[in-house]
């Protein structure tokens, strides 16, 4: 036989060799496994963020509450529909935030002497597909009082 056919007849069986079905299969099934495994991970993390920016805003909204009040000797009533000069919303624009922020009176009390804000998820306002059931909605009041309505803890972190 000629070399250089023979060296030819090498070269395609070293380029013909590959990987077979079955190994192609276990490394999708591997990859399948780890996605399930780290998705509702994923998820949760992105939970946690959105929550973060909640609680964000409504720090950054009690800041203008008590520049208000101390102008005006009084707090402000808002929400979506009244908004008075306040941002209703948690993110860059209403669209693409995940909670609707409202002020009121606390309980008990008048506007003029308290106000809770109230941070509620995913509402027909802001993302509606954005939920949040372990903690619900955030709370803050001008008392320094913080808190969720759902059952988890470490909600505000």
């Amino acid at each position: 036989m000629h070399p250089a056919k023979n060296k030819r007849r090498q070269m395609a069986n070293s380029f013909s060799r590959g990987f077979s079905l079955i190994e192609l299969m276990i490394v999708v099934a591997i990859l399948a496994m780890l996605a399930a495994i780290e998705y509702p991970s994923y998820q949760e993390s992105i939970r946690k963020t959105k929550r973060a920016e909640g609680g964000a805003a409504l720090m950054q909204l009690m800041q203008q509450q008590e520049r208000y009040y101390s102008q005006n000797n009084t707090y402000v009533a808002f929400s979506a529909a009244a908004p008075n000069g306040f941002k209703w919303f948690s993110g860059n624009t209403a669209a693409t935030s995940s909670y609707e922020i409202s002020a009121a009176a606390c309980q008990d009390d008048t506007i003029r002497n308290c106000v809770m804000l109230t941070a509620k998820p995913g509402t027909k306002n802001v993302n509606s597909r954005y939920t949040d059931d372990a903690c619900m909605s955030l709370t803050l009041t001008s008392t320094g009082i913080k808190a969720a309505a759902g059952n988890a803890v470490n909600c505000w972190q």
